[in-house]
This record gives structure tokens, C-alpha cells and sequence, in this order.
């Protein structure tokens, strides 16, 4: 059982599963095109113009998201040097440090068993090792969330001096804030509140340490924004107006957000807490509990509830706020991750607790989810060796996007591209989809003829299956390098880069982000003044960058050197454009191409 492994050797079995799955995939691959590549860029415009005020992309000012992240990634830089790897470092960590978090928060909270599920939770789902493939802050919002609550809980229920725990949850809940702006706050103050609501324990409001602990949340998230506000004419209604309230109504400028169905939207949770979320019934019957629990004494007292009642009743608004919240707003699939440790949090503790009740009920259904995990490690192993099998007479020719459909509807899907796959491109991933058939036959299988006889062998076992799975899918991942990056290009132009020498991007800068990471030039960007970018465009200090049809017809006839990226479904209408006897491709890949002007 869990709880006979020892606090030591659960931190070292987390900390080396930890490590292994998010330090070992932050070498590679290149980074990707849109957010990855342009957040890379942001912060290493920091270190280049040491401005930690004002964010800019490309010599233009960024200013729709919150620094934090940021400011860690350049601090990356400065420590390690530009790389992949300094990029994703800091992110890596706070993987790692959500993962001690919800540790520490199950095994103060239920024990060291539910301690131990909760971490391996973590470091092992889905969806939060995803969401952490692209530099955005998610995770860290998730990790002080977590921290927050976890503080607040022990505060409250005098585990943690309050002078300790109160202003800690005022400071986490301040990093929250910037990291991901108001919703740093929203999530937390709305959540406690309402559990101070039910409970009756704002009538404890007076021990809470509301004046020094709002002094401590003014004293670390102020700063930013009032010199932000200061440095840059517009920026309390860009920030605070377009990009919280009119980007949650679906009325940001400029519109660049596609919205996920709402039902694909709660239902792919259990996606994302995959292969966890098998054992989601195990987590309900605490909801029912605390909800007739909350019946009878709604508005009573707090000191009439339970430790354990109160502490799922605050998990449980936590997770379910959060789902409500963006419900109502312009969803994407990412948007919900700050709930991601509460319901990993809720689902540890359905299988602890199904461990130590051992009834009819915990047993039935601890069996049923080894038993459909076991089922779906078959059949995805029958399906990859199906798609191998098929594929065995296909060369591979190292550039995946020739042997991919192209289905864009479902690009506002993270895994959309998925739906591009054929048979045919299988004969790119035979390494990745071998290893992950076989891994998921024999660790998903292994788990559920464990679970009769070793439950922490078999958990433990489950979470070795998801690390090896993930290697796989990392793996996939660099195969799929030409399609999602454009790194290759920019290292195709550096081979040919002579003084005086100019790089376009046909389009937004994000299309063509990573192109302007590794480059050493600043890109100019044709007919790509939108989205991110098309804000910071407007200031005086905006270097002339954005081009017309008019502009690049004279700079492509011109003396210099033109390097122009674009995708090649675009290039019927650059001809159009460009005299045609003055067009040489120079390269293509991954259904992108670099065109010139000169032979």
C-alpha cells in the first residue's frame, strides 16, 4: 500500500518521475509556430532590451498578458543561454512543483496514501503534461492556485499559524494574478468566499488577516501594473477591459479565438486526467456526501463541519467554479487547467479512500477502472499495429506533412491534427507508435492483474505506463517538428544570410514565430498587422515592419536580398502579386516555403 512507502521515497519516486517526463522532453523538439515560439520571443526581447516593464514580440509592444512567466524565461536565458531547453525549464519545474504541491495538499488533507496518488496524478495526466508542449502559463497559475488553497485550508482550519498561512495565501494569490492576470484572483477570492458563505465561516473574518494580507496582495501584483499603465498610453483598458472582459464575452479586437463545443469542452476532461479519470465514480460519492452534508447546515456555523467535509467542499468549488466559469465565456481547452489539480486532487482521493473502506461498491468499481483501462490498452494496440502493418511498404521521407490530410474545422481542437493521420504516415511513427502499443498492452494490462494483489504496485505501475507513454507520444511529437515549426527554414536562410539581406513573413507574426526565434534579423511581416501584435503596432516607437501589396512589389524588385516565408497554399496569391519571372522557391517544408528573389 501507499502509505507504507515512506515520505522520503515517495519525494524521490516523484521527483525522479518528475524529472524523467518534464526535464528529460525540454531538450527538443524545435519550438512550435503561434504562442510557443512568440511567448520564446517575448521573453528574449527582455534580455535584449532589459526592459521587465513592457513585453515586446518583434520589436513590438506585447501587452494583452501578464509577466510572470516571462521574467522566469528570460531569467532562463540570462542563466542557461537561449535554447530549447532554457525555454521550457521553467515550466518543467513548475510541473514538477505542482506535482509536490498536490502531494503535499492530499497527504496533509487525507493521508499519505492519497498524498502519493495525488502526485503521480499529476506528473502522469494527459492533459498536464499537453498543456505544458507550449510556453503558456497554465500550469503555473495551477501550481499557486493549489498553493493558495492549500495555505488558506490550513489557516482556517488551525493547522498553520494564521500569521503565516493567511499572508501566504495573499501571495500566492498575488503571483496568480501575475501570471494570468484577474483570473489569478477571481478563482481564488470567489472560491474561498463562497465556502466562507456556506460554511457561515465569514463569521471568523476578523482572524483572517484581510488589511495586512491585501497590503502583501497590493505589494507584489500592483507594481507591474502601475508602471505598465505609466510606460504605455492605453494600457489599463487594452489589458483590464479588451483583453479580460471583452476576450471572456467573445468580443476582443482583434478576434483571433476559435470556441470549443461546449459538451467537447467538459467532456474532454476526462481526456485530459487520462488514464485517472477511469476512476472518476470512486471521486462521487464524496460530492453526494458534501452535498447533504451542505443541506442542513448551509449558513451554520463552520466549527459544526467536519476537517475532511470542509476541506472536499473547498476542492469541490474550486474544481467546479472554475468549469462554470469558462462555460460561459469563449472556451478553449487549456482554459480550465487552473481546475486541473483540484479534480486530480478529488480523484486521489476516491482511490484512497476506495483502498481503505474496502466495500462492494470501492471493490466493483477499483476493478471496472483497471478493467477498461486493460481494455483500452488492447485496443490501442490492436489499432497502432494495424495502422503499422499497413504501413509497412511506405518509405519514410522524413517530412510527415506530405502523407497527412488537412482537416482545418478541427484545428480549434489541441489534438485536432490528429484527425490528419493516414495510414501512410504511420511509416513516420513506427518508433513512437510501436513503443506506445506496446507499453500501453503490457503496463495497462499488467495494472489491472495487479490491482487484485498489489493496489500500490498496480497504481504505480499505471503511472510507469503513462511516463513510458509519454515518451512516446514526445517522440510523435519531434515527428510531427516539420509541420509545427519552422526552425528548419530558419536555419535554411542563416545558411545563405549575406549583409543587407531581409526576411518577410507573409501573414501574422505568430504563423511564422518560430522562423523569427531563430533567425537573427527581426522579420518583416506582409499584411500582418492583426492579433497580438496589431495593438502595439499603433505606438510611435513601432519599427516600420508591416508591409502592403504595394510595399513588397518595390522591395521585391529592388537591390536587396528577400527571403519571404509563407504556406504554400498561399503562394497562388503571391503570385499575383510578384512579378512572376522574379520568384525562385528556395525551399519547402512541411507545408511551408521560403521563396526570393533572387536566383
Amino acid at each position: 500500500m501507499a502509505d507504507r512507502l515512506s515520505r522520503n521515497r515517495q519525494i524521490l519516486l516523484l521527483l525522479g518521475l518528475g524529472i524523467a517526463i518534464y526535464a528529460g522532453s525540454a531538450f527538443s523538439p524545435a519550438l512550435q509556430d503561434d504562442a510557443d515560439a512568440a511567448h520564446a520571443e517575448a521573453a528574449k526581447e527582455i534580455i535584449e532590451r532589459n526592459d521587465w516593464v513592457t513585453l515586446h514580440i518583434n520589436g513590438i509592444r506585447y501587452l494583452e498578458k501578464a509577466p510572470l512567466m516571462y521574467w522566469m524565461v528570460a531569467v532562463s536565458y540570462r542563466l542557461l543561454g537561449v535554447s530549447e531547453f532554457s525555454t521550457r525549464l521553467p515550466l518543467a519545474l513548475a510541473s514538477i512543483g505542482l506535482a509536490f504541491a498536490a502531494w503535499g495538499f492530499a497527504r496533509w488533507a487525507w493521508g499519505s496514501r492519497t498524498g502519493f496518488y495525488a502526485g503521480i496524478g499529476v506528473l502522469t495526466s494527459v492533459g498536464i503534461y499537453l498543456f505544458t508542449r507550449i510556453l503558456i502559463p497554465e500550469v503555473l497559475l495551477a501550481l499557486f492556485l493549489t498553493l493558495a488553497f492549500y495555505f488558506f485550508l490550513r489557516a482556517y482550519l488551525g493547522e498553520l499559524n494564521p500569521n503565516l498561512g493567511y499572508p501566504a495565501f495573499f501571495a500566492c494569490v498575488a503571483l496568480a494574478v501575475l501570471t494570468k492576470g484577474l483570473i489569478g484572483m477571481i478563482f481564488p477570492f470567489a472560491a474561498v468566499g463562497l465556502f466562507l458563505l456556506l460554511t457561515g465561516g465569514w463569521r471568523r473574518w476578523r482572524q483572517m488577516r484581510l488589511l495586512s494580507g491585501s497590503l502583501l496582495f497590493l505589494a507584489l501584483a500592483a507594481p507591474w501594473h502601475i508602471l505598465a499603465g505609466l510606460r504605455n498610453e492605453g494600457f489599463f483598458w487594452f489589458y483590464f477591459v479588451n483583453e479580460h472582459f471583452l476576450r471572456y464575452l467573445g468580443k476582443r479586437y482583434p478576434p483571433d479565438y476559435d470556441t470549443v463545443p461546449l459538451i467537447a469542452f467538459w467532456g474532454l476532461h476526462l481526456v485530459w486526467m487520462f488514464p485517472w479519470s477511469f476512476f472518476l465514480p470512486l471521486a462521487l460519492p464524496d460530492l453526494a456526501r458534501t452535498l447533504r452534508a451542505l443541506s442542513p447546515r448551509l449558513w451554520s456555523a463552520g466549527e459544526n463541519w467536519g476537517r475532511e467535509q470542509q476541506v472536499s467542499l473547498l476542492v469541490w468549488i474550486w474544481f467546479l467554479l472554475v468549469l462554470a466559469f469558462f462555460s460561459f465565456s469563449t472556451r478553449q481547452e487549456y482554459y480550465t487547467y487552473p481546475a486541473f489539480p483540484a479534480l486530480i486532487l478529488l480523484l486521489a482521493r476516491g482511490l484512497g479512500r476506495g483502498e481503505e473502506r474496502n466495500n462492494a461498491f470501492d471493490r466493483r468499481w477499483l476493478r471496472l477502472g483497471h478493467i477498461g483501462l486493460a481494455a483500452v490498452g488492447v485496443l490501442a494496440c490492436s489499432v497502432l499495429a494495424a495502422a503499422l502493418w499497413a504501413s509497412r511498404s511506405v518509405t519514410p521521407t522524413g517530412d510527415i506533412t506530405s502523407l497527412l490530410t488537412e482537416n482545418p474545422d478541427l484545428y480549434r481542437l489541441s489534438m485536432g491534427h490528429l484527425f490528419d493521420l493516414t495510414t501512410a504516415a504511420f511509416a513516420e511513427l513506427r518508433f513512437p507508435a510501436a513503443t506506445a502499443a506496446v507499453v500501453l498492452l503490457a503496463g495497462l494490462v499488467g495494472a489491472a492483474l495487479l490491482d487484485r494483489f498489489r493496489p500500490l504496485a498496480a497504481r504505480f505501475l499505471l503511472a510507469l505506463t503513462m511516463a513510458c507513454f509519454i515518451y512516446a507520444a514526445h517522440n510523435a511529437l519531434g515527428v510531427f517538428t516539420p509541420l509545427f515549426s519552422s526552425k528548419k527554414l530558419a536555419q535554411e536562410i542563416q545558411a545563405r544570410w549575406e549583409p543587407g539581406d531581409l526576411v518577410v513573413i507573409n501573414g501574422e507574426y505568430q504563423g511564422g514565430s518560430s522562423l523569427g526565434f531563430y533567425i537573427d534579423q527581426r522579420p518583416l511581416l506582409l499584411n500582418g498587422r492583426m492579433t497580438g501584435l496589431e495593438f502595439g503596432s499603433h505606438f510611435p516607437d513601432a519599427p516600420p515592419i508591416f508591409l502592403e501589396d504595394a510595399d513588397i512589389r518595390e522591395l521585391w524588385s529592388g537591390p536587396q536580398r528577400l527571403f519571404l516565408f509563407t504556406y504554400e497554399d498561399q503562394i497562388e496569391d503571391l503570385q499575383r502579386i510578384l512579378p512572376a519571372e522574379l520568384i525562385h522557391p528556395l525551399v519547402s517544408y512541411g507545408r511551408k516555403a521560403i521563396l526570393t528573389n533572387r536566383p
